[in-house]
């Protein structure tokens, strides 16, 4: 299906669906400043072939939606909150299984949290806790930390931006695999094209948080699924295990060698666990690594 610009609460605002509308709908949350282009197509069709009515879409300051001069964004990270729902409304879905990556996966906790109603199930992919939860989480990597603290971009330049992103891409894989960059660059310079103004992006890493819900991740009702890489060098492997030990009855699924994201060279594996999870079963049934003890304790690795 084309690209449709929907208008909720006077909010323009991107979206794709891909499948039938009468199959179970999945909506996708991207991470801050990441357009719907970084869930892939290929990754969207997946889903859809497997039965599922998947909907993407361009966060505000991102693509084709709503863009802020930048520096100056006009709404609050709850905003974005509500804005899953607002894409929800618009195609007419009272509640969907939402899958957020990153801080989309913060979205989606969120949304759990203030509006439950709209919310069949988590999947939350590289991400953490969304409120706090008592207990300490490791910073990111020191190489990460070397990476953002040296950057210099000049937002003018589209050059400079498509070499940035490429860098950064390249950074959350991990290091643990080869990294495609004529793929990023591909991806990373459609995304570029695509927007309004690439700069505005920026906007998503100064945001003032509004009237976000407080309640802790313990009343998450919700069957969830947390998909966290062992090598993600943002939010390390133990901002997932607390997310999983966190949401009552959450599994945990660890991609030993994943960064930050969701790469190609996982997609197979986090359909698959997608298409469960939403589907008749809340559980990955084809595990294999750890063994007998993990699964007991809603852990598999693959």
């Amino acid at each position: 299906m084309a690209e449709r610009l929907i208008d909720v609460d006077g909010i323009g605002l991107c979206t794709e669906t891909f499948g039938d509308p009468r199959d179970p709908p999945v909506l996708l949350v991207m991470g801050a400043g990441a357009s719907m282009l970084w869930w892939e197509e290929d990754f969207c069709r997946l889903l859809a072939d497997g039965g599922r009515l998947v909907i993407r879409y361009d966060h505000r300051d991102t693509g084709r939606s709503v863009t802020y001069e930048p520096g100056h964004p006009g709404y609050t990270s709850a905003d974005l909150v509500a804005d899953a729902a607002r894409v929800l409304d618009a195609h007419e879905i009272t509640a969907a299984h939402v899958v957020g990556v990153s801080a989309g996966g913060a979205c989606a906790q969120l949304l759990a949290l203030g509006d439950p109603g709209r919310v069949l199930s988590l999947t939350l992919i590289s991400t953490s806790c969304a409120v706090p939860v008592g207990r300490e989480l490791p910073a990111p990597t020191r190489e990460f930390m070397r990476f953002v603290s040296a950057a210099h971009v000049d937002w003018a330049d589209r050059e400079s931006v498509t070499g940035h992103q490429v860098a950064y891409a390249r950074m959350l894989a991990g290091g643990r695999r080869p990294f495609d960059e004529a793929a990023a660059r591909d991806l990373v310079r459609r995304d570029i094209g695509r927007a309004h103004d690439a700069a505005a992006a920026r906007n998503h890493d100064s945001l003032a948080d509004g009237p976000l819900p407080r309640a802790p991740l313990t009343s998450i009702a919700v069957p969830t699924l947390v998909v966290h890489g062992a090598a993600d060098p943002m939010f390390p492997l133990a901002h997932g295990e607390a997310l999983a030990e966190e949401i009552p009855g959450a599994r945990l699924l660890v991609l030993e060698d994943a960064g930050h994201g969701v790469e190609r060279a996982d997609w197979p594996t986090i359909v698959a666990a997608i298409l469960d999870h939403t589907g008749t079963g809340t559980s990955t049934s084809t595990s294999r690594g750890p063994g007998d003890e993990a699964n007991r304790r809603g852990r598999t690795s693959w």
